[in-house]
């Protein structure tokens, strides 16, 4: 098995992986489900990992109006939201980049949303050798144009590469994209996540 030195680019998703945001999302768009699609409990979960233009094209094309009063709810959302950091996450980003692995963040997230994160955590960018958003992938995820992508951006093959992701869609994007794939424990329950990936994260110290 190998250890995630023996690969040259590590590749994370942002909300879930990095800051812990998933709890505050799943509480917005619950609301928004409860508000639009009653008929759906599963709402915020069909849509985790996704762009907001694929919602918008998904859910919305035919309500447009409401589509709008969803992006105006959601940038208000995140204009006042907080982006705590997952316990370990940056100190293991600094531990692979000491050691000459790149590092990149691959988030279904767009640029006016982490515009929010920036102003939040202003040196969050200097942990990555690149941070790509919604707005460089082709397909959202589960495709794995991102992961191709961010790939083929520092010269690599997806196979190359360790991928962290936590959500269900995002797990499908990583694995189709050829790379290895970590599965972090905040989204999914455990005995779901080992299926969608080749190793499970608990916690970041425990990465060697």
């Amino acid at each position: 098995m190998p250890t995630i030195t023996d690969f040259p680019l590590v590749l994370f998703d942002l909300d879930g992986v990095l800051v812990d945001t998933e709890s505050g999302y799943s509480a917005f768009w619950s609301e928004i489900g409860r508000d639009y699609f009653p008929e759906n409990a599963t709402f915020a979960q069909s849509i985790k990992g996704h762009t907001l233009t694929n919602i918008l094209q998904t859910y919305f094309h035919d309500r447009q109006d409401l589509g709008t009063k969803v992006v105006e709810r959601l940038q208000a959302f995140e204009a006042g939201m907080a982006f705590p950091l997952i316990p370990g996450a940056l100190d293991f980003v600094a531990r692979l980049r000491a050691k000459g692995v790149k590092t990149a963040v691959v988030t279904s997230s767009n640029r006016e949303k982490m515009a929010c994160l920036y102003r939040a955590i202003p040196d969050f960018g200097t942990h990555f050798d690149h941070i790509f958003t919604a707005e460089d992938a082709g397909r959202s995820k589960p495709a794995p144009d991102c992961y191709l992508n961010a790939a083929a951006h520092f010269g690599l093959p997806a196979s190359q590469c360790a991928v962290f992701e936590d959500s269900a869609s995002g797990l499908q994007a990583a694995r189709s994209s050829g790379a290895r794939v970590y599965g972090v424990a905040t989204s999914l329950p455990v005995e779901e996540l080992r299926k969608l990936c080749d190793e499970v994260v608990l916690h970041y110290e425990d990465i060697h």
